[in-house]
């Protein structure tokens, strides 16, 4: 059937082909690129394509495909290009992924505000340590006063014997000053308070420590997702080009009478779904990307590029004891679970330590007289005892209570082990299964455009309508689709993996 295509009936293949604007001697071979690792050189996969040595029609259509592959319309979405630009004069700011981690540790508002609960626990260690320091007060008063002695027992009968004519005194000056000590000796339960409050501060400096770093996976997972959404705008930028490729060539092989209208009408439609779904795309990118901006605390008026794409990086093997044992070893929740437990037995302790009896030492120390110049001095030195004896069972209630919060402090550290178990597990399962996945996908893709091309050769020949080529462009959609989610799945796995071995740090 192809040596009837005769120049009478039908244009030539290169007049058709210069019609599209297309450069019949493009080279040959399709390529996809990928990154080994986020700051790799980028390596070339190239896929072969042999050249044919048939009828001119058919080597068009192949050599269209090959234009069309080196325009960017089979490069993988995460490559750059066709990227929207800003509105003019809106701020833009380019983001790296570690730039973005960065971010979001420096502002965002739960990283704040564990900061201010160190300082907070920080104070309150002071403030115990005081209670076992000395504590030295004075206080200085003059004061101009009368004196009804009659209130202190002495009848006016009596007063002569003093010299005293009526029991009211004329108003005199009255001057004191003087300054007391108080230190404590021995309190079991202060040092004990003061133990726990010191023990507050590691608390709360490893609850800052998993909050940071659940603030870095975080932003790391939200910068993938816009990383993902931005793919798959690329994608269906390629997708409309391809399609906008196709009914152009549909439109000219209907005028030179080897394509019919309904030809035609199927392309149109494939590009109005295309350019719907391009839409919804676009929309699902910025929606991510102001999930990222609030994340990383800053304005949403700027316009944020990324800098960073999903890549395929090289991952060490690693077996599930192994990765528990790092784990263990790194995470802040079991080392601040272990210090909540501490801090509970030393609270503990400090409550039943008030059924031993403390010692303090007091000291007094001023002047008094009715004149600052003619004041004496007076001074008092004194130990005290302090014995508990009954509280009406108030010390026996917090004695109660403490020790619940052991106990609950002990559950809650079965729990945080398990959950730490099953986070390392699942990230395991779920890398090895998106590495395997990636490379599916690759090989997906190649075959959905083999079958591309295939199916343009059929139309091309004769041998079949469009409706091949329109089936072959939804499966060349769809393994984009299939490639993109693999490799998020991939970097996911990648971030959630490195969070529940504690190494969060070290990945970016």
């Amino acid at each position: 059937m192809r040596a009837r295509l005769v120049p009478d009936r039908r244009r030539s293949a290169r007049s058709i082909g210069d019609d599209a604007g297309f450069d019949v001697e493009a080279l040959e071979g399709v390529i996809f690129a990928h990154r080994d690792t986020m700051d790799g050189d980028v390596g070339m996969v190239r896929l072969p394509i042999h050249r044919w040595k048939e009828a001119p029609v058919r080597r068009l259509w192949r050599l269209v495909l090959l234009v069309q592959a080196c325009s960017g319309f089979i490069v993988m979405p995460w490559l750059p290009g066709s990227a929207a630009e800003p509105p003019s004069g809106t701020p833009e700011l380019r983001l790296s992924l570690h730039e973005a981690i960065q971010a979001a540790i420096d502002n965002n508002a739960n990283v704040r505000l564990l900061k201010e609960r160190i300082v907070a626990a920080q104070s309150a260690a002071s403030t115990s340590l005081g209670a076992l320091l000395p504590n030295v007060s004075g206080f200085m008063s003059g004061s101009n006063q009368t004196v009804n002695l009659a209130a202190f027992g002495f009848p006016p009968d009596r007063l002569s014997g003093f010299g005293l004519q009526r029991p009211v005194t004329e108003p005199f000056d009255v001057y004191n000053a003087r300054a007391s000590l108080v230190q404590n000796i021995f309190s079991l339960s202060l040092i004990q308070r003061w133990r726990a409050a010191k023990t507050g501060v590691d608390v709360a400096g490893f609850e800052a420590e998993v909050t940071k770093r659940d603030v870095m996976a975080t932003a790391g997972l939200l910068y993938m997702e816009a990383s993902r959404a931005e793919a798959a705008v690329k994608a269906r930028m390629a997708d409309l080009e391809l399609s906008q490729q196709l009914l152009k060539l549909a439109q000219d092989r209907k005028q030179a009478g080897v394509a019919t209208g309904l030809d035609v009408t199927r392309e149109e439609v494939q590009l109005e779904n295309t350019r719907q779904r391009l839409l919804v795309a676009q929309n699902d990118h910025e929606s991510a990307k102001l999930n990222l901006i609030r994340a990383l605390g800053i304005d949403f008026n700027v316009a944020v590029t990324l800098t960073d794409e999903l890549t395929l990086a090289t991952v060490e093997s690693q077996t599930p004891e192994t990765a528990l044992s790092v784990a263990r070893e790194n995470r802040a929740e079991l080392k601040a679970q272990l210090t909540r437990q501490k801090l509970a037995s030393l609270s503990l302790s400090s409550v039943t330590s008030e059924r031993i009896p403390s010692l303090s030492l007091n000291g007094d120390y001023g002047w008094i007289g009715l004149k600052p110049d003619e004041a004496l001095a007076t001074r008092s030195v004194g130990l005290m005892l302090s014995v508990p004896i009954f509280d009406g069972g108030q010390r026996e209630g917090r004695i109660s209570e403490s020790r619940s919060r052991v106990r609950q402090e002990l559950i809650r550290m079965k729990d945080v082990s398990d959950q730490v178990t099953l986070e390392v597990r699942n990230a395991l399962l779920t890398l090895d299964s998106s590495t395997q996945q990636v490379t599916v996908a690759e090989k997906g893709l190649s075959l959905s455009m083999k079958e591309l091309t295939f199916a343009r050769d059929r139309f091309a020949a004769g041998l079949a309508t469009n409706i091949e080529i329109t089936n072959a462009q939804t499966s060349v959609a769809r393994a984009r689709d299939n490639l993109i989610e693999a490799l998020f799945r991939f970097n996911a796995s990648r971030i959630n993996l490195a969070r529940a071995k504690g190494e969060i740090e070290q990945l970016f």
